[in-house]
């Protein structure tokens, strides 16, 4: 397999200064076959809601993809990669594939997603709760030799693991880690992979993305700051790689840049704590925290499928479906935070992303 080319300079100084790169569905009909159409629309909604790039393949996008009755996983990414290539963009956008399962599966996900052109891999560490740390990071630097790697500090609840302080020291000085993001919905596991890349040789070349859905805007306005051998060390979260940011995806970007524009000042206003905690109501409505984040697809789903994006909620596992009063707390996270939804921006353009 050969190895692929590193980011570009623009592109990774954009990684750097912070993207929205949203955790892109899946679009199924009623019979959960591939609904093409709408498979594209979503990227180009993204596209056009002014992303930074999009991850496909990943946890949103639906693990059995790769399961061969369905046998999805290239299908998905090349639609996405068409898209991006279709709109002919001016401005930096990262093409992120999702990349899990033991090192063989890893390796040939990552040969798939180099072919179709995508300029990173997000590497899952879930599903393999029998393996060492030190096995997981030799399967990383294998990864990283073939295809730049954001790591991913996925939460428990969701099929990841609690990893040590040491483990991300060591995750943070292998050549090719260009991002981790961190979503394990904890916060002193947040800080464990923060002060790990702080104390990086590798620091500078790392970039924070949080995935902690349930902590959106608080990690983005978190700055952490560490003695590391006698000087202080800085890092923040500049960006996000988010479920959450599959849906009311314009508001984030518009979210993002907002905080962009107050970084290094000195102080901020209370009311971005305010705001903070609608966003986290928001998630809990679509990622049903209430009954152990069985309905976060489904949810995301629901979202899109008020909006005209998605023709359903359906998922490959006929098992995943909207939690009992999910649909009602999406309900009210509408009626109470009107400011935080797309709903006309997406009415304005559907028909052209559905042709």
């Amino acid at each position: 397999m050969k190895a692929y080319k590193a980011l570009s300079a623009e592109l990774l100084n954009a990684l750097h200064q912070g993207l929205v790169i949203p955790a892109h569905p899946l679009a199924l009909d009623e019979h959960r076959k591939l609904d093409e159409r709408h498979q594209r629309a979503l990227t180009r909604y993204y596209i056009a809601s002014g992303a930074g790039g999009v991850a496909v393949g990943v946890h949103s996008t639906q693990f059995e993809i790769r399961d061969k009755a369905h046998n999805l996983y290239e299908t998905v990414l090349r639609l996405a990669s068409e898209e991006v290539e279709r709109a002919g963009l001016a401005r930096p956008f990262i093409k992120v594939a999702g990349i899990c399962g033991p090192t063989e599966q890893a390796l040939n996900e990552t040969e798939t997603a180099g072919k179709l052109g995508y300029d990173a891999a997000l590497l899952s560490m879930g599903g393999l709760s029998g393996w060492s740390e030190q096995e997981i990071l030799k399967r990383t630097e294998l990864v990283a030799e073939k295809m730049p790697v954001i790591g991913f500090y996925l939460q428990p609840s969701v099929g990841g693991r609690i990893f040590s302080y040491e483990f991300w020291r060591s995750f943070a000085e292998i050549p090719g880690v260009i991002a981790i993001k961190m979503a394990p919905f904890n916060r002193y596991q947040t800080l464990d992979v923060a002060r790990a890349v702080c104390h990086s040789s590798r620091c500078d070349e790392i970039a924070l993305y949080t995935g902690n859905d349930d902590n959106i805007i608080a990690d983005l306005l978190t700055t952490y700051r560490f003695e590391v051998d006698g000087r202080l060390v800085e890092k923040s979260v500049v960006g996000g790689l988010l479920g959450h940011w599959a849906v009311w995806t314009r508001k984030a970007v518009e979210l993002l840049e907002e905080i962009k524009g107050i970084r290094g000042g000195e102080s901020f206003s209370r009311e971005w704590l305010t705001r903070s905690i609608q966003v986290t109501d928001s998630n809990a409505a679509f990622f049903d925290p209430a009954h152990h984040f069985e309905g976060c697809i489904p949810g995301i789903h629901e979202v899109l499928r008020r909006q005209g994006l998605l023709k359903g909620t359906w998922c490959l596992n006929p098992d995943e479906k909207l939690s009992a009063g999910q649909a009602e707390e999406i309900d009210r996270v509408y009626r109470q935070y009107p400011h935080l939804h797309d709903d006309d921006f997406v009415a304005a353009h559907l028909e052209e992303w559905l042709e």
